[in-house]
């Protein structure tokens, strides 16, 4: 499974790219703890089952915030409060940080192994993963949709996130190995590796500047 780190990292890279000439280093932190706040679910299923890639995987939540956030700065004119507190600053970094916590935050679950992406009006996991090709033979093949899966599609009754804070569905029996990964593959320390360069080149101007 993606890492936080993986998280952050995807997050930066759409914050570097999306805050333009709003760029901060304060601006960044925000887009970046939107992503990163993500997986704090996994605390809250320690007293809510199933509620790690459900309850803040949803993506529900990047939806109700967008509209939020468009319904204040669009439609509130000078009531608006993001311009009274940061200005067109404010309303920048809002959008930016709604885009790490989708790209950055929910993306990699999703297109890796699963989340329950429309808790809680339909309980069911989703993933977004498989391949796609095109074979002289077969012609177009892919295998990211699967309209009919052969097997119900689990739920939060029925599966587990394995995570470090919550290793274990239910009550935990005897000594248990609590794992917080960090690059579980080489496209993840690829990842890893391209945000903090990124970001750090981004800082470094600033800084500079």
């Amino acid at each position: 499974m993606p890492s936080t780190l993986v998280h952050v990292a995807v997050a930066g890279l759409v914050g570097v790219a999306l805050l333009r000439e709003e760029f901060t280093p304060r601006a960044l932190a925000v887009v970046l703890f939107a992503a990163a706040f993500i997986d704090s679910d996994a605390f809250v299923g320690l007293y809510l089952g199933g509620a790690h890639r459900s309850l803040f995987h949803t993506l529900l939540l990047p939806l109700l915030l967008v509209a939020l956030v468009g319904y204040d700065s669009r439609l509130r004119g000078d009531a608006s409060f993001l311009r009274r507190r940061w200005g067109d600053h404010g309303v920048r970094v809002a959008w930016v940080a709604v885009a790490g916590l989708t790209f950055g935050g929910i993306f990699p679950d999703l297109f890796t192994n699963g989340v329950n992406a429309f808790y809680p009006l339909h309980d069911s996991f989703y993933t977004v993963n498989g391949r796609a090709l095109l074979s002289n033979q077969r012609g177009f093949v892919q295998t990211f949709v699967d309209l009919a899966p052969a097997e119900p599609r689990p739920t939060t009754e029925t599966l587990h996130y394995s995570t470090g804070v919550d290793p274990q569905h239910g009550a935990e029996q005897g000594p248990v190995e609590r794992v917080f990964p960090l690059a579980m593959a080489g496209w993840q320390l690829m990842l890893i590796t391209l945000g903090g360069v990124v970001m750090g080149s981004r800082l470094w101007e600033f800084y500079r500047s």
